[in-house]
């Protein structure tokens, strides 16, 4: 039997654990140093999921270089990412559509590719697969609402 106190704690503890620092940014809205991220400057092809829920977000092929000390990407894999705007008014803040973890700001109109768009993503909000490698499973926000796996 669970008490109410277990009940409370079972839905984080249901994502994949974080590090204090993937918590600062996914939970929490932080922001990686720029040009330190584990994946600014990865050219491998493959899957970048995310790091709380393993649900896919990006692929390789449509990751860039933009300089700006992020891994830089001009689409997301349709469905997969929510964009809500930012409190400042002025910024995109893109978000997890699974399970709501920060990843990072998208900005329109800055020229850099054909679709003008740059999602500017934490390292730390994701994790990536190589082509050929097998993906996680996605951790369901409707599984956790029932309680089932």
């Amino acid at each position: 039997m669970t008490s109410a106190a277990d009940d409370k704690k079972s839905p984080k503890a249901e994502y994949n654990p974080l590090t204090a620092a993937e918590e600062r940014v996914i939970l929490h809205k932080g922001t990686e140093r720029p040009f330190v991220g584990e994946y600014t400057n990865t050219k491998e092809a493959g899957t970048y999921v995310c790091r709380r829920c393993n649900a896919p977000l990006y692929r390789s092929q449509d990751k860039f270089e933009s300089e700006c000390g992020w891994p830089s990407f001009d689409d997301e894999i349709p469905g997969a990412v929510k964009q809500v705007r930012d409190a400042d008014g002025y910024r995109v803040e893109i978000l997890c559509q699974n399970c709501g973890g920060h990843l990072g700001h998208v900005f329109v109109g800055e020229g850099f590719t054909k679709k003008d768009t740059r999602h500017c993503v934490n390292s730390l909000s994701m994790k990536f697969y190589a082509e050929g490698k097998e993906l996680p499973p996605v951790i369901k926000k409707e599984t956790r609402a029932s309680g089932g796996r």
